[in-house]
Parts: C-alpha cells; sequence; structure tokens
C-alpha cells in the first residue's frame, strides 16, 4: 500500500513501514477529540474479551529497540499481520497506542533512572498511548496514577501492558481531560503531543493553568518535531536531558536520532 500524499505532507516524521502502520502515523490532530466516550475508571473493567483477544493476536510483546528494556509492551510490528495489511482493513480506530513513540521513551527512560521525581507523588500521563511512561512512573514509586487517552481501546492495551510488567492496573481516563475541571497533581508527563498546532496551543493553555493553579510541574518528551520546535512553548522550556535513540526506533523514524525531555516553566 502506497503511503498517501496526504499523511505524508501532514505527518511531521513519517515512518517507512506500510499497511496499518501507516495509520498510526497519521496525525490527525484535533478530529481525535474529545478524547474517548467513557469515565474515568478502574482499569480492568475496559477489558472486553473479546477485544482483548483481538490485542493478544495482533500485537507482539516486546521489549527490544527502545530506550526501556525493562517495559514490555504489546506492539505493532514487522511481525503482526497489519503491520503490513491494507490499512482499511484495520477495523478499530487509528492504533496510535500501538507504536512506542520517541517521546515517549525518553520520559520513561528519565522516570527510571531518576525515580526521586516520581515516588510518592501524584502523576497524570497525558495522551498515555501505549501506557508505557505511566507504567515508568508505578515502577518508579509514584503513589498515584492516572492514564490518560483519546482511544478507549487505548485503556485496553493499558491495562494488558500493565499485566505484562506484573503491576495492578491503574485507572484510565477517556474523556476529554482539556475540557474538565483542573484536579491537582504534583507530576504532569506528556510525550508527541505536539503535532498539530492547535492542539498544541491547547495543550499550553492547559499545562499553564495547571502549572499556575497548582504548582504542577509539567515534563514533555518529544524528538523535535517542526509543531513543537515552532511553538511559542519554546520559551518556557528547560532541557533535563536528551537521549540518542536504538537504532530500531531510527530506522522507524526515518533517521531521528535523538528525544529530549523538557521542564515547562512558564
Amino acid at each position: 500500500m502506497a503511503l498517501s500524499l496526504g499523511w505524508r505532507a501532514f505527518a511531521p516524521f513519517p515512518m517507512n513501514h506500510c499497511g496499518v502502520f501507516v495509520k498510526a502515523v497519521r496525525s490527525s490532530g484535533l478530529s481525535l477529540l474529545p478524547w474517548g466516550h467513557g469515565p474515568w475508571r478502574g482499569a480492568r473493567s475496559l477489558l472486553d474479551p473479546e477485544m482483548k483477544a483481538f490485542l493478544e493476536e495482533n500485537t507482539e510483546v516486546t521489549n527490544s529497540g527502545s530506550l526501556t528494556p525493562e517495559i514490555r509492551l504489546r506492539l505493532l510490528t514487522p511481525r503482526c499481520k497489519f503491520w503490513w495489511e491494507r490499512a482499511d482493513l484495520w477495523p478499530h480506530s487509528d492504533p496510535y497506542w500501538a507504536i512506542y513513540w520517541p517521546g515517549g521513551q525518553a520520559l520513561s527512560r528519565y522516570l527510571l533512572d531518576n525515580p526521586d521525581v516520581v515516588r510518592g507523588k501524584s502523576v497524570l500521563d497525558l495522551g498515555s498511548g501505549c501506557g508505557a511512561t505511566a507504567i515508568a512512573a508505578k515502577m518508579s514509586g509514584a503513589s498515584r496514577i492516572l492514564a490518560t487517552d483519546i482511544d478507549p481501546i487505548a485503556g485496553m492495551a493499558i491495562t494488558l501492558n500493565c499485566e505484562l510488567n506484573q503491576l495492578n492496573p491503574f485507572p484510565i481516563l477517556t474523556k476529554n481531560i482539556l475540557d474538565l475541571e483542573q484536579d491537582k497533581w504534583d507530576l504532569i508527563v506528556l510525550g508527541d503531543m505536539f503535532y498539530d498546532e492547535d492542539l498544541a496551543d491547547s495543550l499550553h493553555r492547559w499545562l499553564k493553568n495547571c502549572f499556575w493553579t497548582h504548582r504542577t510541574q509539567v515534563l514533555i518528551g518529544d524528538p523535535g518535531r517542526p509543531q513543537f520546535k515552532g511553538h511559542s512553548i519554546q520559551h518556557q522550556l528547560h532541557k533535563v536531558v536528551e537521549y540518542s535513540l536504538p537504532e530500531p526506533t531510527r530506522q522507524e523514524n526515518n533517521g531521528l536520532t535523538t528525544s529530549t525531555v523538557w521542564d515547562f516553566q512558564p
């Protein structure tokens, strides 16, 4: 299946592969909002048996090729049939959750290497995807975690990924948290979320409100997407650490070589 010019022109770092994998790298921006269809809930309630079986059949458990070999995840890999299948045969919403994005890898690596950042603290993982950063926070001793994602299927994948890592699943929010009354969190983490200008503006406003209302620390992971590098939030960031990406992640991201964790200081 040829990569369409539409998504190729819009996606900041298009991947090299065909089939349904293309769906996971389209940057469709605010068309993905509102975030999901249900309330914050216990993660186990998300595990519909048929969907669980579908995810287990069509993803591979792996801990290789990323910055965090400590974390096992169910992902789309070249050994999965839908990596190569025609995208229109994938029966659900675009599987962004099935890719371990570079910004999330950097955040997860940082939390694992610096557990004092989260130990005993409440952590909100915004746009959690596969759940790796929330899992890293849990492994590092966070006292309370909420994972959020636009796709209820991501909630199921996160639950499976928690179990893969011998963790009790944490709560998952499937509503648009940007539209809800702000709760108090010690730390908010978000990776790979600045892929669309309008979404970036909304996130910037929301994160500033969190910082000034609750003095919440905000850590952002990003591999250098143009929408992030060119956004006004750059004037309010402090570089925490930059990681060299493993070769498999570089290949999947057209040679992208690094990913950075930033501290948001408005």
